[in-house]
C-alpha cells in the first residue's frame, strides 16, 4: 500500500473580463477497490456550488458556473488517497480472443469500447498487430506485447503533439507522450477485439522513475474475460501499480478531461497547471506546466462562446 497527498491547480488567466463560464471537472478519485480515499477538497474563484453525479462511464463528476466578469479562475483540488494495486495481476484463468463475444453479449459499454475508429493508417497500424499478436496468445500476453511494442518503437518526446494529436499523425512520427500512447495502444487493442478503456490520473513518482511523474498522467485499462479490467501503461510499459491514481475512464481524453467548459467573451487566456505529489515521509515532487490557448475569434460581435478547457495534454 501507499499513501499520496496529491495537490492539482488549474489557474485560468484572462485578457479581459469574460461572463458565464460553465465547466465540468473529472478530478475526483475514481471508485474503486485498488485505492481509498481518504481526504479530497476542492476549492474554485467564486465559490460556486458544485453539481456532482455519475457520467456513463462510472466517473464522478462536477459541473459548476461562473456567470459573473471575472479575468481568472482557479481549480484547486486537493486529495489524499491510499492505493492498493497488486504489483502483477492475478489471472486465475486464461482466455483468449474467441473467448471475448461470449462475454460482451449486449454489453453497450463494452461494445463501445471494441469499437475501432475511422483511420488512414489501418495498413501500418495492423504491420503492428501482427508483430505481436498470435490468435494461441492469451488476451493477458496480447496486452502485455502490445504495451511492450509501444514502449519500444515509439519515441517519448514532450512539445510536439497537442490533446488534438489524431492517432494517424502519431502513427507518422512515432512519438509523442502518454496520452498518444494510450490513444495508439486502444485503437490496436480494438482492432484485435479486445475491449479497451482510456484512463486519466497521476502517476506517483518512485525510486525508480516513471515518465510522466507528478504530472496528470494516461493510461489504458483491457477488459480480460475471467477477470475484469486490467490496467497498463505503456509509456513506461508497466502494469498499473500503486503509483498510479485513477481519476476517469472512458473511450478517449474527451471523456476523461479533467476540467473543460466555455466562456463568454472575447477574450485571450492563458492556462497554467501545477501538481504536486507528496509522501507519508514528507518528500514532495512539482511540476508545473504554462499552456498557451489562442485567442478566439467569433461572428456574433463582441460576446462570443469559447472553449475554456482544451489544453492541459496528459504527459
Amino acid at each position: 500500500m501507499a499513501v499520496f497527498t496529491i495537490h492539482h491547480i488549474t489557474k485560468y488567466e484572462y485578457d479581459r473580463p469574460v461572463k458565464e463560464s460553465v465547466n465540468e471537472i473529472k478530478v475526483f478519485p475514481f471508485i474503486s477497490p485498488d485505492q481509498e480515499t481518504l481526504f479530497h477538497e476542492i476549492k474554485i474563484t467564486g465559490q460556486p456550488e458544485i453539481l456532482t453525479y455519475i457520467d456513463y462511464w462510472g466517473n464522478k463528476t462536477g459541473c459548476f458556473n461562473l456567470m459573473a466578469p471575472h479575468r481568472e479562475m482557479i481549480i484547486e483540488s486537493k486529495l489524499t488517497v491510499r492505493t492498493a494495486a497488486l504489483a502483477l495481476p492475478n489471472i486465475s484463468f486464461p482466455s483468449y480472443v474467441k473467448d471475448i463475444p461470449d462475454f460482451i453479449g449486449n454489453d453497450l459499454h463494452l461494445l463501445e469500447l471494441v469499437r475501432t475508429a475511422p483511420s488512414n493508417s489501418l495498413a501500418t497500424m495492423q504491420s503492428y498487430i501482427t508483430s505481436f499478436y498470435q490468435p494461441t496468445k492469451t488476451v493477458l500476453d496480447i496486452v502485455k506485447d502490445c504495451c511492450a511494442f509501444i514502449f519500444t518503437d515509439f519515441t517519448y518526446i514532450k512539445g510536439i503533439t497537442t490533446i488534438e494529436t489524431t492517432v494517424d499523425q502519431i502513427v507518422a512520427q512515432k512519438a509523442g507522450v502518454c496520452q498518444d500512447f494510450a490513444h495508439v495502444m486502444l485503437e490496436l487493442l480494438r482492432m484485435i477485439g479486445i475491449p479497451s478503456r482510456y484512463v486519466s490520473g497521476y502517476i506517483c513518482p518512485n525510486k525508480n522513475g516513471m515518465r510522466g511523474e507528478g504530472a496528470t498522467h494516461a493510461w489504458v485499462e483491457a477488459y480480460i474475460p475471467h477477470h475484469g479490467w486490467i490496467g497498463i501503461d505503456p509509456t513506461n510499459n508497466v502494469w498499473a501499480t500503486n503509483n498510479h491514481v485513477k481519476l476517469a475512464v472512458g473511450r478517449d481524453f474527451s471523456d476523461c478531461t479533467p476540467a473543460k467548459g466555455t466562456f463568454k467573451g472575447p477574450a485571450k487566456q492563458s492556462l497554467s497547471v501545477y501538481v504536486s505529489v507528496g509522501y507519508e515521509d514528507g518528500q514532495v515532487f512539482e511540476e508545473i506546466t504554462d499552456v498557451q490557448l489562442q485567442k478566439q475569434e467569433g461572428s456574433d460581435g463582441p460576446e462570443i462562446i469559447i472553449d475554456t478547457f482544451a489544453g492541459q495534454q496528459q504527459q
